[in-house]
């Protein structure tokens, strides 16, 4: 078995990484490591060590392959001639998740804890592999003698652990047994399958308890004082706040209330649980206890890569992040963390849907298809939100920074035309734009790729602002309402346009909830698209994954006019996603299913 000692001080190095480089480890196993099972609970020291693999559990979702493959939703289409897993739910293959599991981050061969490496992890084996230990450490915890912070710090720690890992999992397979005690290798398995809010109010508790133990800032506090300056990483009040109003909002959304009690609408009393978990977060962000906060438009791309700067993409935003570590594609001409491969060829493995790419709307902050908006389809790249020109390569955009070479000098500007040297089904666009959110546009060979490192955090304040708004919309029953006493649901919508300098919802769409929720949807998918999976977990949660405009994967083909701006503009399907109702929830295993009969297979499979 493996044992484990003052990982406090010498195992999480992550957390104290000063530097990114590229194809190198983070991370080494200190080689004093090592000691008997007894000794893992006896100090904090020990302890903490034992507890930390945790956080190694979670898995690093974007270093699973070298394409962009943790998209699972309507933002991508990848190039072809591949076969990835979001091509494989295109084709209506839900089993995928597991059948391809070398290309689905959600699987694995078997749990993988190794702290010194992203690569194989699978969230379905190590949130099981995850609750086991944090278990064993709860159960554990009468042996450790420390003072009453560090006896909180470890406690808060496993409770979160805990109901995160329970979370994610019913997150994409629904509602599970929720295992609280130690199993034993000789017990029947008989634990029941609760539905999705019986799962979800067991997940609260334990949230809810890691909040009340965890501090709001590690530096704070006489045990974190330790590793000063370098508790990034580690899970927080915040953290634990963050994902209990998650929880709830989850557990009301219309596809989980549905699953629950037949419902497929928004479950009030829910979304009011969520609604004060997250102001409860929002206030401590207003009064500065936390070093959370929104970073300025001016460095947004922070949140997502480093650019060869010596830091942890997401800072001070993030709110809970996997583990750094030396991922095998960090600052290489290929992979996610780069686009542009030979000039700016080679990169399209996912270019984004033309369809997606519409929910970006103008700079004064209407979508394109209000009547208000001034959007102009003949000139559809102008005025437009200014996360469009941050997140989407467009034609003409610049690509090459430095001096090239004749032989490249004509890749400097992308052709992204229908005859355009940027646009080729197998090799760079496939859909007339490419994605430029995660990646430096120095990321050529040219501009001999900097050392990137992309860092994708689970959960950003920008989420939690958005979230309040929806939870307060659907829980209070009015964009104007400030139910758990604290601000609108508006104003908590508008904190997310003004970072970005676009403009406020329009009070046409406040007044009216339908309109204002369309508004939320748009935003979403604006600010968090590309990231994790929340696109797909929120046209999931919201019933929304079957309409066919969310199916619909698109291209925009166009020719260049003389004066450069794109003529004969068209809309071209490229392919409409199968699904039906079962697809809202993944399969299970076989061979879980199989364990015992009150497991149950999801619907449909």
């Amino acid at each position: 078995m493996k044992k484990y000692t003052n990982l406090f001080f010498k195992f999480f190095v992550f957390l104290a990484i000063v530097g990114l480089v590229s194809c190198k480890k983070y991370l080494d196993k200190a080689p004093d490591a090592d000691i008997s099972p007894t000794d893992a609970f006896i100090n904090f020291n020990n302890f903490q060590g034992f507890t930390e693999e945790l956080y190694s559990c979670v898995p690093e979702f974007t270093s699973k392959t070298w394409a962009a493959n943790w998209i699972l939703g309507d933002e991508i289409v990848h190039k072809t001639g591949v076969t990835w897993l979001n091509e494989q739910f295109d084709n209506g293959d839900s089993w995928s998740w597991t059948t391809a599991e070398w290309i689905s981050w959600l699987d694995a061969g078997s749990y993988n804890s190794d702290q010194g490496s992203g690569f194989g992890k699978g969230l379905w084996p190590n949130a099981w592999y995850g609750i086991h230990k944090a278990n064993l450490g709860l159960a554990n915890l009468d042996k450790l003698n420390g003072t009453q912070e560090e006896k909180d710090l470890i406690k808060g720690q496993l409770l979160f652990s805990r109901g995160w890992f329970h979370f994610e999992l019913m997150t994409y397979w629904g509602g599970l047994p929720y295992v609280n005690e130690v199993l034993s290798a000789s017990s029947k398995l008989e634990l029941p399958r609760l539905n999705y809010q019986e799962t979800a109010e067991l997940a609260a508790k334990d949230f809810k308890e890691a909040a009340e133990l965890l501090p709001v800032n590690w530096d704070k506090t006489d045990a974190g004082k330790i590793t000063l300056g370098k508790n990034q990483l580690r899970v927080t009040k915040i953290t634990a706040l963050g994902y209990l109003g998650k929880n709830y909002l989850y557990a009301g959304s219309p596809l989980m209330n549905k699953a629950s009690t037949g419902a497929a609408s928004f479950n009030a009393d829910y979304c009011k649980k969520a609604a004060e978990a997250f102001a409860e977060l929002l206030k401590m962000v207003d009064n500065q206890e936390t070093w959370v906060k929104l970073v300025d438009f001016s460095k947004y791309s922070t949140l997502f890569y480093s650019n060869g700067g010596s830091f942890i993409p997401g800072f001070p935003e993030a709110i809970f992040q996997n583990p750094v570590y030396s991922a095998w594609f960090a600052g290489c001409p290929w992979g996610p963390s780069s686009v542009f491969v030979e000039g700016n060829i080679g990169g399209g493995y996912s270019s984004p849907n033309a369809r997606f790419v519409e929910n970006y709307g103008m700079a004064n902050g209407l979508p394109i298809d209000d009547p208000e908006s001034g959007f102009n389809p003949a000139d559809p790249w102008t005025n437009r939100d200014p996360r469009f020109y941050n997140d989407i390569v467009i034609d003409g955009d610049q690509i090459i920074k430095g001096s090239a070479p004749a032989d490249k000098e004509k890749y400097r500007y992308a052709n992204l035309s229908n005859t355009g040297h940027s646009r080729n089904s197998s090799s760079t666009s496939r859909t007339g734009y490419l994605l430029r959110k995660l990646t430096p546009m120095t990321a050529n060979s040219v501009d001999n790729f900097p050392n990137n490192y992309m860092h994708l955090s689970y959960m950003r304040l920008a989420d939690v602002y958005l979230m309040y708004a929806e939870a307060v919309l659907q829980g209070y029953g009015s964009g104007k309402s400030n139910g758990p006493n604290y601000i609108t649901a508006e104003e908590a919508f508008n904190k997310i346009r003004r970072r970005s300098n676009a403009g406020d919802v329009a009070q046409k769409y406040v007044s009216d909830n339908s309109k204002f929720m369309s508004e939320i949807i748009r935003e979403r998918a604006m600010e968090l698209g590309f990231e994790e999976e929340i696109r797909y977990n929120d046209l999931r949660r919201w019933l929304l994954a079957g309409e066919l405009k969310y199916r619909e994967k698109t291209s925009i083909d166009f020719d260049r006019g003389p004066n450069g701006k794109p003529i004969n503009i068209k809309e071209t399907i490229l392919l409409t996603r199968k699904f039906e109702d079962k697809n809202y929830w993944l399969p299970l295993k076989i061979n879980d299913v199989t364990l015992y009969p009150s497991f149950g297979q999801n619907p449909g499979y």
